[in-house]
């Protein structure tokens, strides 16, 4: 019996075990949206397919499960691309089926004609176009299984005379998701353990890589009484119960992070792969271990580099590690990290003249979110924010554009996220630029039923941008943004929304909004003047802000300055 390829692409799909496609339909979509509504997969309608591959993105983030976008030729799936970049950057299995136009129309600039395969090849680990009805289960299974194996997005190019075409001999072709234990082997465990026995001052950074590997990081820690400090990727994994946590270092990191890094003579790298060379330590000895062999050494030149999963690699390498005994660098760091932690949480409180720093509102929601709590955050200050003032208990998760650093992630971030896991808290937290980018997925939100808890930190500005700006001695250029009230949109268009404006009200507003028990917008004007202190201070920086001070108070803000003052310092 004969099957239409359309048919096929979803049965390769169910069997891969996707279990929702986001996108949005139309003309060489059809048949395929046809044979997907017959299927256990669901359709997650979105308002942007840039959204949709958002989500789909931290869908499969959350369960490492296959998960689908697809959408119509031309502009519909061109529309992806910025969400596919994050999603294949986070390196998480995301199928898109592209669907296009006619074959016999490709190659002649015919109306929506756009070469995917050139457009996706940098942000993809499989991109190919199916040529023949023949094909169409076998390089369906190629791109489930490059997506699944290799941790990262796939592209499936799909003609619409192709999806329409029927295919009469079907070959059984599945897909096989194997996941191989890694080690290094025998002598580069030796070399590792050499180095690091003979370390006097070890720190351990360790980043997303080491999402199951807590324990057994705390094991070596205690062998080489090392501190322990983490990318801002890697928090919900080793933050809690970890009684050698020194935090994160670079911007969003505290001193404690920093220093310890910095003033080690042995650093070991476990699954990071953090970019900003100047936060390495110069003259210290690197060991790196990664499962992603282009990792080592690409981003600080190291001493020894070794291919490996870290949670089974340091079980073999901790019989070769001498006990050292000396505890008095990590004692040093960890009592360092207790006193910046107190420093932040003494400074979590409300503003002047009852004004609502971020920083305070996040430090409420954190206290009133539930503790299995998923958190996503929009690029800038609200991310900042999370990271540093939400607390991690092993069950918590903060999802942010980490490695993208786009605009625009956490509301769509949250449509997914609450999709695959329905009984759970889900709370996104926008910036006001990043909601109104994306505005129209809080119509998603609505269409599709999903009660996610949204709030948005309402500065009427592009906030971090902003802080860039000061920095470099610039006046605010281009930052300013003229909103509406954001909490009567929400219930125009039919969510619970409400707006605060004043510290001693939030606390209530807070737990009202989280009660909802369907979707809710809580609109926060929070203070336009609130810094992001880095853990150190670079001459470029103060010497900016001074300037920037200057040039405010002969442009007439003054007033501006001393408020900047009285909020921060």
């Amino acid at each position: 019996m004969s099957k239409k390829v359309a048919e096929i692409l979803v049965e390769v799909l169910e069997q891969a075990g996707v279990k929702r496609c986001y996108g949005i339909v139309g003309d060489t979509l059809n048949l395929f949206a046809e044979h997907l509504e017959r299927s256990s997969i669901d359709w997650v309608h979105m308002r942007h397919e840039e959204a949709g591959a958002f989500a789909a993105s931290a869908e499969a983030q959350l369960t490492n499960n296959l998960t689908a976008c697809a959408g119509s030729c031309g502009p519909g799936s061109l529309h992806f691309i910025n969400g596919l970049y994050e999603a294949n950057r986070n390196r998480v299995p995301v199928v898109l089926i592209a669907s296009q136009i006619m074959m016999n129309d490709m190659g002649f600039e015919s109306i929506q004609e756009v070469d995917f395969k050139a457009v996706y090849k940098d942000c993809s680990v499989f991109c190919d176009m199916i040529l023949t009805p023949e094909q169409a289960r076998k390089k369906a299974v190629m791109a489930c299984q490059a997506a699944l194996t290799k941790q990262g997005v796939a592209v499936l190019i799909v003609p619409v005379d192709i999806s329409h075409a029927e295919v009469h001999e079907d070959f059984p072709y599945r897909v096989h998701h194997s996941k191989p234990m890694v080690i290094p082997n025998d002598d580069e465990l030796a070399e590792i353990a050499k180095i690091l026995n003979t370390g006097k001052k070890i720190t351990i950074y360790a980043g997303a890589g080491c999402e199951d590997a807590l324990d057994d990081i705390k094991a070596v820690a205690e062998i080489l009484k090392a501190p322990v400090a983490h990318t801002s990727r890697a928090k919900s994994y080793l933050e809690h119960d970890n009684p050698f946590n020194v935090g994160m270092t670079g911007i969003l990191g505290s001193e404690a992070g920093y220093k310890a890094i910095l003033d080690c003579d042995t650093l070991l790298l476990l699954g990071a792969d953090f970019a900003w060379r100047q936060f390495y330590p110069d003259k210290a000895k690197i060991v790196q271990i990664d499962i992603n062999s282009t990792h080592l050494g690409r981003r600080h030149h190291i001493t020894f580099g070794a291919v490996g999963d870290i949670k089974p690699s340091l079980r073999a390498l901790m019989p070769r590690l001498e006990q050292h005994d000396d505890a008095s660098f990590q004692q040093e760091y960890v009592e360092r990290f207790a006193k910046a932690m107190a420093a932040w949480k003494s400074h979590l409180v409300p503003g002047h003249n009852d004004t609502i720093p971020g920083s305070y509102l996040t430090s409420v929601i954190d206290r009133h979110a539930d503790q299995a709590a998923l958190i996503c955050g929009d690029d800038g200050t609200p991310i900042v924010w999370a990271v540093r003032h939400t607390t991690a208990n092993g069950k918590r998760r903060i999802f942010g554009s980490f490695l993208h650093g786009t605009m625009a992630t956490a509301l769509p971030n949250a449509i997914g996220l609450k999709k695959a896991a329905p009984d759970r808290q889900v709370i996104a937290m926008c910036g006001d630029g990043g909601l109104a980018m994306l505005f129209g997925e809080l119509l998603t939100v609505i269409q599709e039923n999903v009660p996610i808890k949204i709030v948005v930190f309402d500065n009427s500005k592009l906030g971090f941008v902003e802080i860039e700006q000061n920095s470099e001695g610039m006046l605010d250029t281009f930052t300013r943004l003229k909103n509406p009230d954001f909490g009567k949109v929400a219930e125009a268009i039919g969510l619970w929304g409400k707006t605060v404006r004043k510290a001693s009200d939030i606390d209530a507003a807070v737990q009202e909004w989280l009660a909802q028990p369907g979707p809710a917008l809580l609109n926060v004007l929070v203070n336009p003047l609130e810094l992001v202190k880095p853990p150190f201070m670079e001459l470029k920086p103060v010497l900016g802000m001074a300037l920037y001070t200057t040039r405010a108070i002969l442009h007439g803000r003054g007033a501006d300055v001393l408020e900047l003052v009285r909020e921060n310092f």
